[in-house]
This record gives C-alpha cells, structure tokens and sequence, in this order.
C-alpha cells in the first residue's frame, strides 16, 4: 500500500471535525500536535516529512485539510485531494463549520474522506482537476519543511505506522470476492450444463417422436 492515502483529516484550529485511517498506530496523534502548532490566520499549503511519511496540509477559511502519505506520493494529487476535499466540505456544510464541536462531522465526513482518498489513490486520472486550473506550478512550489519546525524546540514525535490491519482487511476483502466469483462460476456452469442436458433430451425426444409418434409407442 505505497501509493495510498493513509490517513485524513478536516479541522477548525485543533479541533478535529471528522477524520478517517487506513492504518493503526498513531498517524492521528502526530497530525493533532501539528494541528496545535499550525498558524490559522491565513491560507496556506504546507508539507511537513516524518520519517519516510509526510502530513500534507491545506488551510482555508480558518479550516484545516490534512492528510498523511508515504514519501512516494506524488504531491500534486495530495493536494488534488486536499482541495477537493475542501470543496465537498465547504459545499455540505458551509460556515456552520465556524462553531462545530469536536467530531461533530465525523458520522457523515468520514466516509467522504474514506471514498474521495481511495480514488485519488487507485484512479490515474485523479489529478486532473489539478492540471484543469493549471496549479501544478503551484504545487511544486509548496514548501517541504521538517515537522520539528512546527513542534516545541527539542520536542521529539515517533511516528508509528501499522499497515498490517489493512492489508489483512484487503486479503480478506479479495478471498471474500474470489470466492464468490467461483460460486459465480459454479452456479453459471450448473445452469449451462442443465440448459445442454435440456436440449438433448429435447432432442431425444423428438427423434424418437419422429419413428414411433408422439406416445413413443413404437409398433413392432
């Protein structure tokens, strides 16, 4: 899971609204310490490394899009996601967001989040809406900056990521479908093999039908 999405969030300040994971460990712990740290009085696009991972974030109307990948990521469909993240948010819910409580979105958001993340993951075309408004320039000029800039001097984060659930959600996803589509199959050769059992006895039938009549009483 290189290319993936693994974790996501939208905020006001440090206040988390709705978030979704892909992974365990503890993903979400180091994006809330950068939400604390973030300046929130004007947009902006940021990306802070952890290790072999980065948080993306993208700030607008005070309210915080984030989201974390591995390093591998192509950047420009991070923010692709970001922004259209942002949309969908700002279009469902408006500035009502302004005066939201913690997780007051999380029921109806972390689902989108889920969706929108697997997309930009999975589907090659998914930044086109990046090239549509010509922000690649954009994109390249954001800056990468070392996540201690944003925690307290000498303040240390250890960022644990487990993909081990996921990946055993996925192979358990993928022996679920295989085995259906081999009942499938069964289920489809079984009619296939009546419909041609059918037909010959039809076929039976009306040679016989055609030397003895249609009681099949053949006259010595």
């Amino acid at each position: 899971m290189p290319d993936n999405i693994l974790y996501s969030l939208v905020a006001r300040g440090p206040v988390v609204l709705a978030e979704h994971s892909n992974v365990s460990g503890n993903a979400h712990l180091v994006a809330h310490r950068i939400l604390e740290k973030l300046p929130q009085n004007h947009d902006s696009r940021v990306s802070y490394t952890q290790e072999r991972h980065l948080f993306h974030v993208l700030i607008s109307d005070g309210i915080t899009f984030l989201c974390m990948t591995d390093e591998a990521f192509a950047r420009r469909i991070v923010f692709a996601f970001l922004a259209d993240v942002r949309e969908r948010f700002f279009s469902q819910f408006g500035d009502s967001a302004q005066g939201a409580v913690a997780y007051e979105y999380n029921t109806d958001f972390s689902q989108v989040l889920h969706e929108r993340g697997v997309y930009f993951s999975e589907n090659p075309r998914a930044d086109t809406i990046n090239r549509v408004r010509g922000e690649l320039a954009e994109v390249k000029n954001i800056m990468v900056e070392n996540i201690e800039k944003v925690l307290d001097r000498g303040e240390r984060i250890e960022l644990l990521v487990d993909k081990t659930d996921h990946l055993q959600q996925e192979s358990f996803v993928f022996r679920r479908e295989a085995r259906q589509l081999k009942n499938k199959l069964w289920w489809k050769n079984l009619r296939l093999w009546l419909v041609i059992a059918g037909v010959a006895v039809l076929l039976l039938y009306i040679a016989i039908a055609v030397v003895c009549g249609p009681t099949l009483h053949c006259s010595k």
